[in-house]
């Protein structure tokens, strides 16, 4: 971890018997690596790129997808080029950590956009054939849908699940996103852009359910954000974000009759199927999907755990807990019984969220507590 204080990011692997390192693989590139063109000078070398969320396994083709996070410092004027791997998926071999492949989902990271989350390894049909692919709803607003193959990541298909101002489009054939330099941060200049720094959604968990075919994206609209870039010397242990951290900003757009989404997917198809709003709340907790057609989530500014159907995106059921929820429902069952299991407890990006919508003057209040309780629920047929 560590992005905004000028790592060199890194994923590694240890032997779960003595704790041996037995390789470490790092996400921006050195030099003769591949990759390492897509960086000016020294800038690679504390070019952020933290991989700080898990990865998936594909035992198919025996390899790790991990998502990779921002560049460092945000401005992109400062680190020109590519950025390669940040804002990434990685393909790695697990023997040996060594790369396979990768898909960056935006390039020259300006916006402090992770992709840390690793994308879904989903099974399914579209425009006539079967894909095994890679989904990621990203922090950079766009639904991404890609393809894995043993060699190679194809782009399939990507479009905005949030209204963004950032992407012109999508070349077709690389899956590149094309900028709008007007909303693209810079040194010495105030750039506002949509959505804010915390992305279409964050690191909260996105979910898949086998049986709906569906993906449910804790989403977040109406949210802009800017700051003004600027050129700091890095100091070893302090923040460095290539602005002052009292300049970044959220705004909510004018009208704005909802913040948070809870959104359902069709990747086959790239159609919304249901969306349920919320009024006065960012939606920054994960998603759980059961095998009973149930869709769980926390997230939500009145402390709030909530079931939905997860075919129609019904409101079946609500509980009002201690705090705010950020983390992911867990399922389990014991002697025949289903049991839910959330923990409840606010703070870090949530909270921020929360001071800037109070700061927007539209009847948001900053009261949600802060705790962590482990709340466990049993269902009954």
């Amino acid at each position: 971890s560590g992005g905004e204080f000028g790592v060199r990011g890194y994923v590694a692997a240890y032997d779960a018997k003595d704790g041996k390192e037995l390789w470490r693989t790092f996400t921006i590139p050195g030099e003769g690596e591949p990759g390492h063109d897509t960086w000016q000078g020294d800038d690679w070398k504390n070019g952020g790129g933290s991989a700080w969320m898990t990865g998936n396994y594909d035992k198919e083709t025996k390899t790790i997808y991990w998502g990779v996070g921002n560049a460092a410092p945000w401005p992109g004027e400062t680190h020109p080029g590519d950025n390669l791997y940040t804002s990434s998926v990685l393909a790695l071999d697990p023997s040996t950590g060594k790369i396979k492949t990768f898909h960056q989902y935006h390039q020259n990271d300006s916006w402090d956009w992770d992709e840390v989350e690793a994308p879904m390894l989903i099974d399914l049909q579209r425009d006539g054939r079967n894909i095994k692919s890679l989904v990621h709803p990203g922090r950079d607003a766009i639904f991404w849908v890609l393809e894995r193959t043993p060699t190679k990541i194809n782009y399939v298909a990507g479009w905005p699940f949030v209204s963004t101002d950032v992407w012109k489009g999508i070349e077709p054939e690389s899956g590149k996103p094309i900028v709008d330099p007007a909303h693209k941060p810079v040194v010495g200049k105030r750039v506002e852009f949509c959505p804010s720094l915390w992305g279409g959604k964050d690191w909260p968990s996105a979910a898949y359910s086998q049986k709906t075919g569906l993906v449910y994206v804790p989403a977040n609209e109406n949210f802009c954000g800017g700051f003004t870039g600027e050129k700091v010397a890095l100091k070893p242990g302090e923040l460095w974000l290539g602005t002052k951290p009292e300049d970044i900003g959220l705004k909510t757009k004018p009208g704005a009759d909802h913040f948070g989404e809870l959104q359902a997917w069709d990747p086959t198809t790239g159609k919304k199927v249901w969306q349920h709003n919320f009024p006065k709340s960012q939606l920054f907790g994960s998603v759980t999907a059961t095998a009973g057609d149930l869709i769980f989530v926390g997230g939500t500014n009145d402390r709030n755990f909530r079931a939905f159907n997860a075919k129609t995106g019904e409101l079946l059921w609500e509980q009002k807990t201690n705090s705010g929820i950020m983390g992911m429902p867990v399922s389990y069952e014991i002697d025949g019984t289903q049991y839910i299991a959330i923990q409840s407890g606010w703070g870090v990006d949530a909270q921020r969220i929360q001071d800037a919508l109070v700061t927007n003057n539209i009847g948001i209040e900053a009261n949600v507590p802060q705790g962590g309780v482990i709340w466990v629920f049993a269902l009954k047929k």
